[in-house]
């Protein structure tokens, strides 16, 4: 069956519709090619898009040659041609799209000889404003998806950053409900072995005094300076335990690492490697939390002795430059890989079988919240890793640099030997 009968067209056309019939199967071929493209989220020959128009012109032109000239209703095709092409091109294209299809019209009147002008004029241009305002309205689309892209990308920016913090602020409530069961339990200990090691050293002095063979005598003496040690021991743990001071203050870093070093030392893992400090004289103290300055210390301390092998060495370090105090921690451990080092400082990251991953997160946040510092992982290898502790303060901006004194210089290097036998605590590090 024709697509249009002869009996629809006048005498004069109706030898020409086979020939008609002809390009509109054409045209439903290419409709179907561009619908497949469409569909596979593309635009068919969108490398060519002026070639395209070409041939729409030459087929919309055709069409209304073999219909009704400049009143075949095939004309308003034009305008569908240029309405798609604003909505798929840059407006250049669009408007060298109205040329061709003004430039085909006027071919089809001076072809077919018409007498009147004015279906040309009127077509022309209503072809002109349809360009125009099919611009405008592909132009205020892309604008709009523009923006909404925009906005959509900022709103999932500012989810990330809330879940971030969410999930931060859920890390050190852990921590802090972690460090507070630990102080209760610090604190029950203490009370219910101090009480007893009291009873115990009251009845050595009594037992001391009573007698008097010399070498008995000593032997009191020993037992007294044992439970001294013990209860030297509990003031540590309580002291460690009790409840943080978030108050700043004057602090000497000297003498805040070396609180956490006395900590570390019952590490179970702290046997069988050496701890060495090499400290700058003449450091000033600077204002910072006390409380959370040793408990990251302590941190890289017990995450130091875990990465190191026994044998190995642990070097803390302290310098003062450009108006900041550094304070390294390094081992001679296995090193961070690679893939490993963007995630170090996110919370719940932990490449430890019995690790929480709240470690470097919770040292951080300590030192840049609360204590003008910060932390990095200044180096890593497979020689060993080197954390740096920085902070600063009215104190210490204007003072001038101190240089990290040489390992071999005698009057600065200090050895922490075991002065207890190694313990076997159970306390894992935090991270």
């Amino acid at each position: 069956m024709n697509l249009i009968g002869a009996d629809l067209l006048p005498p004069d056309v109706s030898r020409n519709v086979l020939l008609l019939n002809t390009i509109l199967c054409i045209g439903v071929a290419y409709v179907a090619l561009d619908t497949y493209w469409s569909y596979r989220g593309k635009v068919f020959l969108s490398d060519w898009p002026l070639a395209v128009s070409l041939l729409e012109t030459v087929f919309i032109g055709l069409l209304c040659y073999f219909d009704l000239g400049q009143e075949s209703a095939f004309r308003f095709y034009y305008l569908l041609s240029v309405v798609v092409c604003a909505i798929r091109y840059a407006p250049i294209i669009t408007y060298t799209t109205f040329f061709f299809h003004a430039t085909s019209y006027t071919i089809l009147l001076l072809t077919l000889s018409s007498s009147s002008t004015l279906p040309w004029v009127i077509m022309v241009v209503s072809m002109g404003w349809v360009t125009w305002a099919s611009i405008q309205l592909s132009m205020l689309i892309r604008i709009a998806s523009q923006r909404l892209a925009e906005a959509n990308e900022q709103l999932e920016h500012r989810i990330a950053e809330r879940t971030q913090e969410l999930r931060e602020s859920q890390a050190m409530l852990v921590q802090h409900e972690k460090q507070a069961a630990f102080g209760l339990l610090a604190a029950g200990i203490a009370h219910e072995v101090g009480n007893p090691l009291a009873a115990i050293s009251s009845l050595v002095q009594i037992l001391k005094r009573k007698s008097d063979d010399k070498d008995t005598i000593e032997r009191y003496q020993m037992i007294g300076d044992q439970l001294r040690r013990i209860q030297g021991t509990l003031r540590e743990l309580v002291d460690f335990s009790r409840p943080a001071n978030s108050q700043a203050s004057l602090c000497d870093v000297h003498k805040t690492v070396e609180e956490a070093l006395s900590i570390a030392k019952y590490y179970k893992r702290r046997k069988g490697k050496r701890i060495v400090t090499c400290y700058a004289e003449g450091l000033p103290s600077v204002r910072v939390v006390h409380d959370q300055l040793v408990q990251v210390f302590l941190n890289l301390i017990l995450n130091a002795m875990d990465a190191t092998p026994e044998g190995g060495t642990i070097e803390i370090s302290t310098s003062l430059q450009s108006g900041w105090i550094s304070i390294t921690v390094r081992d001679t451990g296995h090193g961070i890989r690679d893939e490993n080092r963007d995630s170090i400082f996110e919370p719940y990251y932990t490449t430890k079988s019995t690790g929480t991953g709240l470690g470097l997160f919770v040292c951080r946040q300590l030192l840049e919240r609360e204590s003008n510092g910060r932390i990095e992982l200044t180096k890593t290898s497979s020689a060993g890793t080197t954390f740096s502790v920085m902070v600063t303060g009215e104190t210490v901006r204007d003072h001038k640099d101190i240089p990290a004194p040489d390992a071999g210089t005698d009057h600065s290097l200090s050895v922490v030997e075991s002065v207890l036998p190694a313990q076997e605590a159970s306390e894992e590090p935090t991270g």
